[in-house]
């Protein structure tokens, strides 16, 4: 689009964040749990566009838990911090980062006109919602010596990092997932700052990085490794080319670095957790968009070694997406259906099980779920941190709300929710990307 055009369409683009789209027609309930009512398809033009204005926390303001609960302010003043990992002496990890720049020589997304001024409204949109900021491609190490819940001390433990998201330690080395490679670093217990630069253990799909983020986690004996790829479009209209080896989970060797495809046709999968009673490898999925404040739910799922959960040509199991051409009957016949619904457009990215360790009976045995908020549903939805109730390895009954006002009573984001992860002691940790702050959820004295 050129430049003119591109004036041409800045009022059009201003009234299109406010207006554009359809109002969700069914309750928000609905599209929760095992079995969510899926509606038909409305597609519009112009894709639903309802994001809040990203202002940021005030003075010493801060969201709320449930009663019985303290929420404190382990650091604040982070430069969009995304994701949180504890290390076995109770040091916290904090990735902060953002989309990384285009990658010389990857290709170009696939845009005729009308996909141009969708790509120029949403730009538009993504700005007003602090999303657009550089990254700043750093791990921070936070240290909290008193317990009190606010970290005393914070170093740069690592920089240099292109737009990191996931990190684990596996024995003395910490393996970071950059948005084009895994990478890992030496650890020693206590060190504050990584010694050296780091290591790539292997590539991972980047091009035009439509989803970026990636994340990494460890089975139970380090030998492993689970590493979630998003897709490089919303529904495969960049190409099937552009989507070699995305809209994934691989495993990959720990030692030698070899991988292969563990689970395929999930359009953007981010957090990861191994379920406590059932040791089985569940995520959350962020669906496709541009179909309605109705359609699709976000969802948690296991995750099965070699199964293929529908995207693009299907959502929710076998419902087609007339949207993608040329169909495909035989993948589609084999796609697996998740096992629990989030709600439309909540944009789950963080998971984290729970335990009685540092948790009340009610909150014990689950799964958070950080919600970073929808942008393609009108009312919005998510912007707040779930827990979802397990039983007998399974999650049942409703997710009930556990870290909210994230956005104030004008509906404008204070924060927006991104990792989620129990510290030592078991309190939850959440990585608060439009506040800049990574907040701990304890049990309040005396509770």
């Amino acid at each position: 689009m050129n430049r003119s055009a591109r004036l041409c369409m800045i009022p059009l683009a201003a009234a299109l964040m406010v207006a554009c789209g359809e109002t969700a027609r069914l309750p928000f309930e609905a599209g929760v749990g095992p079995t969510p009512q899926l509606p038909e398809p409305n597609k519009t033009l112009i894709p639903t566009l309802k994001v809040s204005e990203a202002i940021g926390w005030t003075d010493t303001a801060g969201p709320t838990a449930p009663a019985g609960f303290k929420v404190t302010a382990l650091a604040r003043q982070l430069d969009h911090p995304r994701w949180v990992y504890t290390l076995p002496n109770g040091d916290v990890l904090v990735a902060e980062s953002n989309k990384p720049p285009k990658e010389p020589g990857a290709p170009e997304a696939k845009k005729g006109p009308i996909g141009q001024i969708k790509d120029f409204v949403q730009g538009k949109v993504m700005k007003r919602a602090g999303a657009e900021v550089p990254s700043a491609n750093r791990i921070t190490l936070l240290r909290d010596t008193d317990g009190d819940g606010v970290a005393e001390t914070r170093n740069v433990f690592l920089q240099g990092l292109q737009s990191p998201f996931g990190m684990v330690l596996v024995g003395n080395e910490l393996f970071i997932a950059n948005a084009n490679a895994l990478v890992k670093v030496p650890y020693t217990e206590g060190q504050t700052a990584a010694a050296g630069a780091p290591v790539k253990v292997t590539d991972l799909p980047a091009g035009i990085n439509h989803h970026w983020t990636k994340n990494v986690i460890a089975n139970e004996d380090g030998s492993k490794l689970y590493v979630t790829v998003g897709s490089n479009s919303n529904i495969g209209e960049n190409g099937m080319e552009a989507e070699e080896g995305r809209a994934a989970i691989w495993e990959v060797d720990t030692k030698s670095g070899e991988k292969r495809l563990f689970a395929s046709g999930l359009r953007n999968p981010n957090g990861m957790g191994w379920e406590p009673d059932t040791k089985t490898l569940w995520t959350v999925v962020n669906e496709r968009d541009e179909i309605g404040s109705d359609l699709v739910p976000d969802y948690l799922t296991s995750v099965k070694d070699g199964a293929f959960y529908g995207w693009p040509w299907s959502y929710y199991g076998g419902n087609v997406d007339i949207r993608v051409q040329p169909q495909q009957p035989d993948r589609v016949a084999k796609a697996i259906s998740p096992d629990y619904a989030l709600g439309t457009h909540v944009a789950p990215l963080g998971l984290a099980f729970s335990s009685p360790r540092g948790m009340p009976a009610e909150y014990a045995t689950g799964a958070f779920v950080g919600e970073h908020g929808s942008w393609n549903r009108k009312p919005q939805s998510g912007y707040k941190v779930v827990f979802v109730p397990f039983i007998g390895g399974k999650p049942t009954g409703q997710p009930k709300d556990f870290l909210t006002g994230f956005l104030n009573a004008e509906g404008k984001a204070q924060g927006r929710p991104v990792g989620v992860a129990l510290d030592k002691a078991g309190a939850l940790l959440v990585a608060d990307d439009v506040g800049n702050t990574v907040w701990r959820v304890a049990k309040a004295p005396g509770s």
